[in-house]
């Protein structure tokens, strides 16, 4: 063989070896604090989320902290105590709304945090402010609302589709409305490093339940995103099964609204680029055979393939 092509081709195996390396290597590394709604308030909605060579996590709500680090620690993905995770390792809290399975956590740990930011649109920090942390509920650990303020939180208000830097990460953060029952304001994340992304869903109703087209909005704005195989995951609830009466929903989704939801991204993005995505299921509100029930739904509903991945506290997950 020329001596020429020998190195032409050497070099272009290469080449394709490096880009299929590339390919298959996790951009995120996510630490499930708490994975549940409701119900038992040692495992709730709480997820640390970093780049994959980072130690610099953001939370993305905080139901359930200390018993989520421990679980962590427990399974080696931590070393040192469960404080100096707390104060070290979580640079800030992303919180979707402000309904006590998604902040009780932040607030029971308040006292022994060290200064962060706590990010939100300006609904859900108006409650953090004027509802929990205040000397009636709590002491106040913010740099708003009720005096004296202790300054070790700072509120930053988000805007919807407006890019925020996340300080002490190497993330950013774009937000997005949510309708979580009537009159009542969720928010999703998307959570950006470099050219990958997850994004992640504070609870959420289904556009056809709750009389608007936010999540329709939301899945124009990440199709690109799914289509260029840059969003990695998808957190999102399935709090019901499908037994639950729509009346009694409460804003929330079950195994057929979420596949009614996911269809319309499928239909933006492409069916083959969606199932690329991981689909990790939270939120659930169920108990034992209950949960496996909800569980054995979500597979069968799942016609298109879809990815669906269901998280452990305390696991870590890789994208």
């Amino acid at each position: 063989m020329n001596k020429k092509l020998y190195f032409l081709l050497l070099a272009l195996s290469g080449l394709i070896f490096n880009q299929a390396y590339a390919q298959n290597q996790s951009s995120f590394k996510v630490i499930p604090l708490g994975i549940k709604g409701g119900l038992d308030e040692s495992n709730l909605s709480a997820y640390m989320i970093a780049p994959a060579k980072s130690e610099n996590f953001i939370c993305a709500d905080a139901g359930t902290i200390r018993h989520g680090i421990d679980a962590a620690i427990g399974n080696h993905l931590f070393k040192g105590s469960p404080n100096d995770i707390l104060r070290n390792n979580i640079k800030g809290y992303l919180v979707s709304h402000a309904h006590l399975d998604h902040v009780a956590g932040l607030i029971m740990n308040s006292p022994d945090d060290s200064k962060k930011n706590i990010y939100a649109i300006p609904s859900v920090i108006e409650v953090l402010r004027d509802k929990y942390f205040t000397w009636k509920a709590w002491a106040n650990f913010a740099n708003e609302g009720e005096t004296p303020r202790l300054g070790k939180y700072t509120y930053v208000n988000l805007q919807e589709n407006v890019k925020k830097d996340l300080e002490g990460t190497e993330m950013q953060v774009t937000p997005f409305l949510l309708s979580h029952g009537p009159a009542y304001e969720s928010t999703a994340f998307l959570i950006g490093h470099e050219n990958a992304y997850l994004l992640y869903l504070g609870d959420t109703g289904a556009d056809e339940i709750e009389k608007n087209t936010r999540l329709e909005k939301l899945w124009e704005q990440i199709a690109p995103l799914v289509a260029k195989n840059q969003l990695k995951a998808i957190f999102i609830e399935t709090s019901f099964s499908d037994k639950q009466p729509e009346n009694q929903l409460f804003g929330h989704l079950t195994p057929r609204l979420l596949m009614v939801e996911l269809n319309k991204l499928s239909k933006l993005a492409g069916a083959t680029a969606l199932q690329k995505v991981a689909i990790v299921i939270t939120h659930m509100k169920a108990w034992d055979q209950e949960e496996q029930y909800l569980v054995n739904e979500l597979k069968r509903v799942n016609t298109a393939g879809l990815r669906l991945v269901f998280p452990e506290q305390g696991k870590l997950l890789e994208f």
